[in-house]
């Protein structure tokens, strides 16, 4: 890139447009990226591991992946590149229907003597992990994970062959709108300590293009900060990208509330700011992958994130917390 040209970058999604995603959709229509002098191109993906796998072999200049995939890929002997933790908790979260659980689901210890069906295998994993901190790993039957197992672990909750469901936050209440039955949410980042989704690049992108990286982290936290103060706005946006969305906006723009006020932060993030890592978190999730199927050879959580090209100094990025505590976000319904 020459220094008169306007910087043209790949922004590799983790999946197709979604309300998660909302917020860099924002900042696009805004300009957010126009005002830092960046050209992003948004590309639609296939799953955090491919989008983290794009960033370290340098296919896509920046990609939006879970941590868990981060360090999945680095497993494999790529180097990946956590430049900013968007969401400082998993979305995975436990979900029941109510008339079949018999209760409402609050703490993890109501699953003993449950049979207990996960989506995917890095959600089993969490889980696993979850049972085994609240001393009832061995109470619980934890299936192990099926082929095509979104939509055939809620039909198994909802014919009521097992007691709870395992995917991510929202799972349950999609559920309750389509079929018109209580459901209850567990968010195992309220009682597991692990991150959820990053930012990524290379290292040599992130060595040789530093203040591309440090514009682009800048644009995106006005776009999560101006998403979370006007969410239907967000929702607007993703909805004009996504037309099909438009059946489905409420859940949108609940995956995104639910993002923006319960899984993006943590105490470093409201004392630090916007994007900021914790170390220990990161070393929580490697302990927990930690001869998993996910891995497929040694890690060191320690190598895949830095703070560098967080610019602390950003009116937005450094006073994040406060920036959005007075949002126009209504309570979530």
């Amino acid at each position: 890139m020459t220094p008169d040209a306007t910087p043209t970058v790949d922004f590799q999604l983790n999946w197709e447009p979604n309300g998660f995603q909302a917020p860099y959709f924002l900042a696009r229509d805004r300009g957010f990226y126009d005002d830092e002098g960046l050209d992003v191109r948004f590309v639609e993906g296939h799953g955090s591991p491919f989008a983290a796998e794009q960033a370290a072999q340098g296919r896509a200049e920046f990609a939006l992946a879970g941590a868990s995939a981060v360090l999945s890929v680095q497993s494999r002997g790529l180097d990946p590149l956590a430049v900013a933790a968007v969401t400082g908790k998993t979305p995975a979260a436990i979900y029941t229907l109510r008339d079949e659980f018999g209760e409402a689901l609050t703490e993890p210890a109501q699953l003993a003597d449950r049979t207990v069906a996960p989506s995917a295998t890095k959600t089993r994993i969490l889980t696993a992990q979850l049972l085994a901190d609240a001393g009832i790993a061995e109470a619980v039957d934890l299936l192990g994970v099926d082929d095509h197992t979104h939509h055939r672990v809620q039909h198994k909750l909802l014919d009521g062959r097992v007691d709870a469901a395992v995917g991510v936050v929202t799972n349950g209440y999609e559920l309750e709108r389509e079929h018109d039955r209580t459901a209850d949410e567990l968010p195992i980042g309220d009682h597991l300590g692990v991150y959820g989704m990053m930012l990524v690049t290379s290292p040599e992108f992130a060595r040789t293009e530093p203040e591309t990286v440090r514009s682009f982290l800048r644009a995106t936290a006005r776009g999560w900060a101006a998403a979370t103060t006007d969410p239907d706005a967000a929702i607007d946006v993703l909805v004009e990208r996504n037309a099909t969305l438009e059946r489905n906006r409420p859940v949108e723009r609940r995956k995104f509330e639910t993002a923006a006020t319960d899984l993006q932060f943590t105490d470093r993030t409201r004392a630090e700011g916007w994007g900021v890592h914790e170390g220990e978190r990161w070393r929580t999730l490697g302990r927990t992958l930690a001869e998993t199927d996910l891995l497929e050879g040694e890690i060191d959580p320690d190598a895949v994130w830095t703070n560098e090209f967080i610019d602390a100094d950003d009116e937005v990025i450094g006073n994040y917390a406060e920036r959005v505590a007075e949002s126009e976000t209504e309570p979530r319904t």
